[in-house]
């Protein structure tokens, strides 16, 4: 088979025919957990610790699928050994693994009140565009805060990945408004700073790399692979309430998400955040993160750049 394959309900087919019916809760409802991996020179970077967070999600959202974390692995290093076969040379994969409350009997969204719903299992990958990253990666981002906040942890713990995220697609658009290529930058109800529509933020003040909460924020794998690097570089690594003042004031900032690992932060709602340039501590992280993975990940970006 030429083309990728996906896993969906058990079954391994072409990823052309991995498709939700449309009385899917995850169409109708949005009531989705999912967990999104990548790999490095072809091998998925701490897809045991994904796909155990993805069970977290599944059973805080009460998603009662008979499939084990073991067969997730399973299946998922299935679809991606195959599938980084029919990649480019230089190419990386990104794995999506997602699971839904299941089909409704009756087309009726939560009014059908029908039988027992079966979990929607599904895994998939696409080719990383790396190349939209090579100008952050030079640059800096450039953050922007819209007036859409954060859901409060009272209404959904952050701790679950999930995709009812409405609320992220207004706030980008929003956002867009300030700049068309802006870094979303969420507030919570009381203005401090929560996390990116896509990774968390991190800044560094005092030597020290500070990031938000875990009350308000999802505990990304990527921020936990910054909290290991800073522990090996002796970076003192703290977590505690901080407002957009403190991210203008700060000595540096950056976002960390499972696609780019990391990317500086350079500039805040048309603030310069230091000297508006990439900072040591970014640089000192990614080189450490490089050495973890065995390939230098800003030259597999650039090199990726049209």
């Amino acid at each position: 088979m030429n083309e990728p394959i996906a896993y969906l309900n058990g079954e391994f087919i072409p990823q052309s025919e991995a498709k939700l019916p449309v009385y899917d809760a995850g169409v109708v409802l949005g009531a989705t957990v999912t967990e999104m991996i990548r790999t490095f020179a072809g091998q998925p970077y701490k897809l045991e610790e994904h796909v155990a967070r993805l069970f977290r999600s599944m059973r805080y959202a009460r998603f009662d699928t008979e499939m084990t974390p073991e067969a997730m692995l399973a299946a998922a290093l299935k679809v991606i050994e195959n599938n980084k076969t029919k990649l480019p040379p230089g190419k990386e994969l990104g794995i999506v693994l997602f699971v839904t409350a299941g089909e409704f009997s009756i087309y009726a969204g939560s009014a059908g009140h029908g039988d027992k719903m079966i979990p929607t299992v599904c895994i998939h990958t696409f080719p990383l565009p790396l190349h939209l990253w090579a100008k952050g990666l030079k640059t800096g981002l450039h953050a922007v805060t819209p007036s859409n906040r954060h859901v409060p942890p009272q209404c959904i713990d952050p701790k679950m990945k999930y995709r009812s995220r409405l609320h992220y697609w207004l706030a980008e658009q929003e956002a867009k408004l300030v700049d068309p290529n802006a870094a979303t930058l969420l507030l919570d109800l009381d203005g401090n700073v929560a996390e990116f529509s896509g990774g968390n933020i991190l800044i560094v003040k005092d030597g020290a790399i500070i990031s938000p909460p875990t009350r308000n924020i999802l505990p990304g794998i990527s921020r936990q692979t910054i909290i290991e690097l800073a522990a090996e570089l002796e970076i003192p690594f703290l977590e505690k309430d901080f407002q957009v003042y403190d991210v203008c004031n700060a000595e540096e900032a950056f976002e960390a998400t499972t696609p780019f690992c990391l990317m500086p932060v350079t500039k805040i709602n048309n603030i310069p955040i230091a000297d508006g340039k990439p900072g040591p501590v970014f640089r000192k992280l990614l080189e450490a993160w490089s050495e973890r993975v065995g390939l230098d990940i800003a030259e597999q970006i650039r090199n990726d750049a049209p």
